[in-house]
């Protein structure tokens, strides 16, 4: 799966909240100051031909609503970080993550009761 742009991405959250949505609804809730309606209809298009997005027409209007889900590309997205950032390895992500105080001792704990609720 292809990683999005931070422009793309943003307009993928939006869509991932609201479900289905024509462009005027996905400008209205990008924060300000809003990209112009053409820039938001733009990025809209290309998420189509990546494969991100789908529509339904109605009249000379598309309303979009998102083919990937949220989960499937922060997986995808998350497998590639972890790849290209801790050379594949969670568990050095996590030490990175509990060395930079970022990860509490609480945290962790959750996250391993998390990992073990997961478990076949």
């Amino acid at each position: 799966m292809k990683e999005l742009t931070k422009a793309e991405e943003q307009i993928m959250q939006v869509l991932w909240k609201l479900e289905e949505a024509f462009v005027k609804d996905i400008l209205l809730k990008l924060p300000d100051p809003k990209p112009a309606y053409n820039t938001v209809s733009t990025i809209v298009r290309i998420l189509q031909q990546k494969g991100f997005v789908g529509y339904k027409t109605f009249g000379k209007s598309h309303k979009y609503h998102a083919i990937v889900t949220k989960e499937a590309y922060t997986k995808s997205f998350m497998k590639g970080f972890v790849k290209r950032y801790f050379d594949g390895s969670y568990q050095q992500m996590v030490s990175f993550f509990t060395g930079e105080d970022n990860l509490s001792l609480h945290d962790l704990e959750q996250l391993m009761e998390e990992l073990k609720n997961k478990e076949p």
